[in-house]
């Protein structure tokens, strides 16, 4: 439903005070990212109290891009906001895969195609993947599940202070237009299947993979734009007079990517220096530390959403944050790779690195199941979240030799649910990629939003 385009006075009130606080609480970061960057004097701090500083101005960059983007549906569609909000919320997973892969190219030219640490370290390789791999199911195990359940969470408290004592429909409803999002997620999903049964991620791979993440944005950008509802800081800036929205909009977006740029990998490397002193594998904190730090901003801009039951803008972001990361991330490495490498012979994969490709996939293709009626219920929340984290702890406490089949075991428990899923919601795959690839953009938007529709 159409918003009033001019801010009430509460909103003119509040709006300026959380959006100042976030704007601030990006300063001491990016200074000490800044000063990082270009090797200028810093003070000397602790590991953990680097992690807060950095932590806070990724969060508050995090809200900055939520308001900007927000306001930004008011010149875009909403969809290739969101896009466009998916791809600078990812840049943290960017920046640091890209680290990876460029120390990877130089360990391959300095210890050979194998990439192999002969001090008996993990291989920056190795470390490129193990990031990717930790991010993909951390976003959807964790990110996916958090929107659902804390949207629930959120419409009982309301349904019980306002005395309602019936059924409440508690299910995440996508809008029609985010069809365009699971579907292409479906295609990059099928291409990363083929990759475990490959020894190197290559330049071909990339060409495939980023071709796919072309086409998406390019159907994204054929959407038309609508006035959203906006409210708080969003709604201050949407109130602007056009060319000032449009001028502040790109500035908050410019300062908020250039934040997470400057305070991501230094964020990620504190929290790997507090682990390593309490002697945890690399392996296990580039893959699990580094992106709590990579993937924050896009979690808690679907939080927000979700705790104002935005909750189709607040899937829509995680789900486009996923396709950037199948498509554009993935294919990415290898060039960079081959650019630090000085070579063509592609990123190389190991068995370890192929199984958690495997794992990986295999739990996107569970998520999409999940997704074909564009619906997720609580019940289907919890399955995500009960599967990354049974998988998770089993990592953790199974003896190396068994990890293996453990890995293997849970992707194969994630493809037989998601065949169940298929056979069951099968009636709904043809209208979704009839929706994804061939209806014109523009019948997209003619169907209510959920939200409004249960409403």
């Amino acid at each position: 439903m159409p918003a009033d385009p001019q801010p009430t006075a509460t909103a003119a009130r509040s709006g300026p005070v959380p959006l100042t606080l976030a704007v601030a609480a990006c300063v001491p970061g990016a200074y000490l990212g800044l000063a990082e960057l270009f090797h200028l004097g810093h003070p000397e701090l602790a590991p953990a109290l680097l992690a807060l500083v950095y932590g806070v101005a990724v969060i508050g960059a995090a809200f900055v891009l939520a308001w900007a983007a927000e306001a930004a549906q008011l010149d875009v569609s909403a969809s290739l906001a969101i896009g466009v909000l998916a791809l600078i919320a990812v840049l943290p997973e960017y920046a640091v895969g890209f680290v990876f892969a460029w120390k990877g190219g130089d360990d391959v030219q300095r210890y050979g195609p194998h990439c192999l640490n002969p001090s008996g370290g993990e291989s920056n390789c190795s470390l490129v993947l193990a990031n990717m791999t930790g991010g993909n199911r951390l976003l959807i195990g964790v990110g996916w599940s958090l929107v659902v359940l804390l949207a629930a969470w959120r419409i009982k408290s309301i349904a019980r202070k306002r005395g309602y004592t019936g059924e409440l429909d508690t299910d995440v409803a996508l809008e029609r237009p985010h069809a365009i999002e699971i579907t292409f997620l479906a295609i990059a999903t099928a291409y990363s299947l083929t990759l475990p049964f490959k020894h190197t991620l290559t330049l071909v791979d990339s060409a495939v993979l980023i071709t796919i993440f072309v086409a998406f944005v390019f159907r994204l950008w054929r959407a038309p734009a609508e006035e959203p509802h906006l409210v708080g800081p969003a709604r201050l800036i949407g109130a602007l007079p056009t060319a000032h929205r449009r001028l502040v909009v790109g500035a908050l977006l410019a300062y908020a990517a250039t934040v997470i740029f400057l305070c991501a990998e230094p964020f990620a490397d504190s929290l790997v220096h507090l682990g390593e002193q309490a002697g945890i594998s690399t392996f296990l904190l580039v893959q699990w530390v580094a992106p709590l730090a990579s993937e924050a901003p896009e979690l808690l801009v679907a939080a927000l959403f979700a705790w104002r039951l935005n909750t189709s803008a607040g899937l829509g972001t995680l789900l486009s944050s996923k396709v950037n990361q199948w498509t554009l991330l993935v294919g990415s490495l290898p060039i960079v790779f081959a650019i630090s490498a000085g070579q063509l012979s592609g990123l190389p994969l190991d068995t370890l690195q192929r199984e958690e490709l495997f794992l990986t996939a295999a739990q996107s293709v569970f998520a999409i199941a999940v997704l074909t009626n564009r619906r997720m219920s609580v019940r289907e929340a919890w399955m995500l979240f009960g599967l990354f984290i049974g998988q998770f702890v089993l990592g953790g406490v199974l003896p190396e030799h068994l990890r293996e089949w453990e890995r293997l075991g849970v992707g194969i428990v994630y493809l037989v649910l998601a065949a169940v899923i298929f056979v069951q919601q099968r009636a709904s795959l043809k209208p979704l990629v009839r929706d994804g690839l061939v209806v014109p953009v523009d019948e997209l938007f003619h169907e209510p939003a959920p939200d409004e529709a249960r409403s």
